[in-house]
């Protein structure tokens, strides 16, 4: 006979990164951080900041994982979240029904957590316009999710086709969620001094008239290219 399996599964302790690590990504672009991270890094382009909502945070992940119509694990989740996290919960990217709705996020938002993200659906957009809380999300269903797990709490999951492990660094903006992993962050730190600067110069370029990208113009110079001239 086999026992049945938990109802949730909870990683309570984990490692969180220092605050200063969070603020080095505090206004800095998505766009900015994936270069960082050679062009990787976003999650589905489909979760995106809902109508009405804040469209900019950084927070350390929480990541759950509820399974398709159902969200136990977000509840724990909420129940344990700490200030500064932000909520990933992955639904293996169901929209047969929302995951949570203003309720669970606005309880979220009390405990301290500074965005919720999500492969699936929410719902009550009205009122999660009315929390000024970020909320991302692939979508939106007036549908309700059961309660019933299995689920994961704190555990590696996959949101929007990227890894999201517990402590890891959170970034969203209008363009949509870049997960940025907690072992790289110090690396990534380094290399957007490096984006930064060379973003700096190329805008300064563009304003001053540039015609041509530097890149396309040596390529266009070279052997690689066969022109057939009529």
């Amino acid at each position: 006979m086999i026992d049945d399996p938990p109802v949730l599964t909870i990683r309570r302790k984990f490692t969180r990164p220092a605050r200063s690590v969070i603020e080095s990504f505090v206004e800095t672009s998505t766009g900015f951080i994936v270069d960082a991270m050679g062009g990787q890094g976003a999650l589905d382009r489909r979760i995106k900041p809902m109508p009405g909502t804040p469209a900019r945070f950084v927070g350390t992940a929480l990541p759950c994982s509820n399974g398709p119509a159902d969200n136990l694990a977000l509840g724990a989740a909420v129940a344990l979240c700490s200030p500064g996290d932000v909520l990933v919960a992955a639904t293996d990217g169901f929209s047969g029904c929302s995951v949570v709705g203003d309720l669970l996020l606005g309880i979220a938002k009390n405990r301290g957590a500074v965005a919720f993200v999500t492969d699936g659906m929410v719902r009550d957009l009205m009122d999660i316009q009315g929390l000024a809380f970020p909320a991302f999300a692939a979508g939106i269903s007036p549908n309700s999710p059961a309660r019933n797990g299995p689920g994961t709490v704190g555990l590696p999951i996959v949101c929007g086709g990227v890894p999201v492990a517990a402590g890891d660094i959170v970034i969203g903006d209008p363009d949509g969620v870049v997960i940025v992993p907690q072992a790289q962050a110090t690396a990534v730190i380094a290399q957007l001094a490096v984006v930064r600067a060379n973003e700096a110069k190329m805008l300064k370029a563009v304003h001053g008239g540039l015609k041509e990208p530097g890149f396309i113009s040596v390529i266009l110079a070279s052997d690689r290219v066969r022109y057939i001239d009529e």
